[in-house]
């Protein structure tokens, strides 16, 4: 299963191909705020996270989601996984519970994926 960074702008299309490869109509994601980067496609998001902490990522800026291409808008990114449970970071459950930290991944999902891609 293909897990792949993003630093720059992802297709709709790339995008769709990876949730082919798991769970046909979504595909795990793993957001560091810091650097703005995306870890996107694998099995589980503890793969996507092993692979940003390879490449130097803090572990308090990593956080799981998921994302449904085909999804309206309001529904696309789900903020929800079990690398979120960081009681030390005020987020006790899988949910991502600070409204400013969703606000944040959303700004950062929605600059490095094409949404309006036709693909």
């Amino acid at each position: 299963m293909t897990i792949t960074i993003v630093s720059n702008t992802f297709s709709k299309k790339d995008l769709k191909r990876l949730a082919q490869e798991t769970y046909k109509e979504m595909v795990k994601a793993v957001v560091d705020v810091q650097k703005k980067i995306l870890a996107i496609g694998g099995e589980l998001h503890a793969d996507a996270e092993a692979l940003l902490l390879d490449e130097g990522s803090g572990q308090q800026d990593l956080w799981g989601i998921n994302l449904y291409p085909d999804k309206p808008e309001i529904d696309r990114i789900e903020y929800t996984s079990l690398i979120n449970i960081r009681p030390r970071q005020g987020n006790k459950g899988m949910q991502i519970q600070d409204d400013s930290l969703r606000k944040v991944i959303k700004e950062i999902v929605d600059q490095r994926i094409a949404w309006s891609d036709s693909g």
